[in-house]
């Protein structure tokens, strides 16, 4: 998990300045990908409104932050007050990181003449992809420290929350109101937040153990983890 948080996190530090510098092989392949769908989506009105919803309502960062603050709330009912605080935190502080590398990056979103769609404020990350992807990256992780290898359905969440960081990646493009490299942008910095949360959670649990049942069997689902 160290060498994820590192690889992506670098991987987003150098996106971010290609993206600030306006590294031309990047801003000539953002602009022929966006054009070819916006393309698409101007002559498919049906499918661009099943991406509209999925966009505006499913993969939505308020659905996804509604999601994360559930999770919180069957946490801390749960007793499990540490890991609900990390979700927190966690998903406070992926917000602010958004909306400060919006404002210092500055890019402007995709101008037609014909829009399908409208969003406000800048480009650069995405929040639609990084939100799901903290939302979703977060929501695993919680799953597998309790309930992996006691749950059938582990492997269908994954291919939920794979298409659902993938899907509203697809959307945002699709619907002209990014940039690909503002959705990459979003995923590996969400990626890079969850690594984080993981390892410091780890960090946390080893350097102030706690005691009782629920604690208990959280450490021996973790028993068997490595770094």
């Amino acid at each position: 998990m160290r060498s994820s948080a590192v690889i992506s996190g670098a991987l987003a530090v150098l996106l971010l300045v290609l993206v600030a510098v306006g590294w031309t092989p990047l801003i000539s392949f953002d602009r022929s990908v966006a054009e070819a769908l916006h393309r698409d989506a101007v002559a498919e009105p049906g499918l661009t409104q099943v991406h509209r919803f999925l966009s505006d309502w499913v993969w939505d960062p308020w659905t996804m932050r509604a999601l994360a603050a559930a999770t919180v709330v069957l946490l801390w009912w749960g007793r499990e007050r540490r890991l609900a605080l990390w979700v927190t935190v966690t998903s406070l502080a992926a917000v602010g990181l958004q909306q400060g590398l919006k404002t210092l990056v500055g890019r402007d979103r995709p101008e037609w003449t014909d829009p399908v769609d409208s969003a406000r404020f800048a480009a650069f990350p995405s929040g639609h992809a990084m939100t799901a992807m903290v939302t979703c990256g977060l929501l695993l992780w919680v799953l597998a420290l309790r309930w992996r290898g006691e749950w059938r359905g582990w492997g269908a969440l994954t291919g939920l929350a794979v298409v659902s960081v993938l899907g509203v990646g697809w959307t945002r493009v699709y619907l002209g109101v990014h940039w690909p490299s503002d959705v990459v942008g979003g995923w590996l910095l969400g990626w890079f937040c969850v690594a984080v949360a993981v390892l410091t959670y780890r960090w946390s649990e080893r350097r102030f153990p706690r005691t009782g049942p629920a604690d208990a069997a959280g450490r021996e689902n973790r028993s068997g983890e490595t770094e």
